[in-house]
């Protein structure tokens, strides 16, 4: 048996949310790979050091493509721990749908989590309908005039600081300020795809880590959506969105203890 701790060649993959990068991992990705774990953090489409412009990635697929693909070349019988931050619990929970059997589990961190029974833009469409977050100077707006792409989104610093950075250092905000990009929530999108299947999807091992202190998803309502489609497994942190930045040590901890339990 390997002595506790030891990652063992173990694959993480880690999944931004919308406008960061696999640059945010930084603080987690090291010291996971340190004690041995497999670790990747790919930038989805248009996001961190990926060259394209929103404008060319006109699906929530062709956003999560860069995910598919690395799943795509895993070998046969390669299995790895999905971890996917806000948005990207979307992005991961694709990549459950079309891999199956390439995912350990599922780790939703503060995260967007799509059940099986409804669309997988439900969740989101409920948070914003429930208005569980004052968009206050998020700029969004349409691409283009005929709106066949998605809307665009990029955060504000004012959001940033009070809603998803509160609890990072100055030299974290100073550094999301540079590398941020802008996104979307692919809604318009997501509305017109079919549930994800209870066979594939839902046959997936499932972990949440709800973060207590998060003012963008906020407590409440990550608990809403554990409701509404329960996990093997909820975790808690003390800490704001950003939580790979504001509290790694911890979140280092959740994940190792969930890929030696699951992988």
């Amino acid at each position: 048996m390997a002595a506790p701790g030891c990652g063992c060649g173990k694959h993480i993959v880690l999944v931004h949310g919308a406008c960061l990068g696999g640059w945010s991992w930084f603080k987690v990705a090291t010291p996971l790979r340190a004690a041995g774990y497999r670790v990747d953090a790919p930038d989805l489409a248009a996001s961190g050091v990926d060259p394209r412009p929103l404008r060319e990635v006109p699906t929530f697929r062709d956003y999560t493509q860069p995910l598919l693909d690395l799943l795509a070349s895993l070998p046969d019988g390669h299995r790895v721990v999905l971890v996917g931050h806000s948005l990207g619990g979307v992005n991961v929970a694709l990549a459950a749908e079309t891999f199956p059997d390439k995912v350990a589990a599922v780790v939703f961190l503060c995260a967007f989590m799509p059940d099986c029974a409804a669309r997988p833009s439900h969740v989101m469409e409920k948070f914003v309908e429930g208005k569980w977050l004052d968009w206050m100077d998020t700029e969004m707006k349409p691409q283009d005039a005929e709106g066949k792409l998605p809307t665009s989104m990029m955060l504000g610093p004012r959001i940033i600081r009070e809603k998803f950075f509160q609890l990072c250092s100055p030299e974290d905000l100073t550094l999301a300020a540079s590398l941020l990009r802008v996104s979307s929530m692919f809604v318009e999108d997501l509305v017109l795809q079919q549930p994800y299947t209870q066979e594939r999807y839902g046959s997936v091992r499932k972990v949440y880590i709800v973060c207590t202190e998060d003012n963008a998803i906020v407590d409440k309502f990550q608990r809403w959506m554990v409701e509404n489609n329960p996990v093997d497994e909820v975790k808690e942190i003390a800490a704001d969105h950003v939580v790979m930045l504001s509290r790694p040590d911890e979140l280092v901890r959740c994940l190792t203890d969930v890929a030696d339990k699951y992988a």
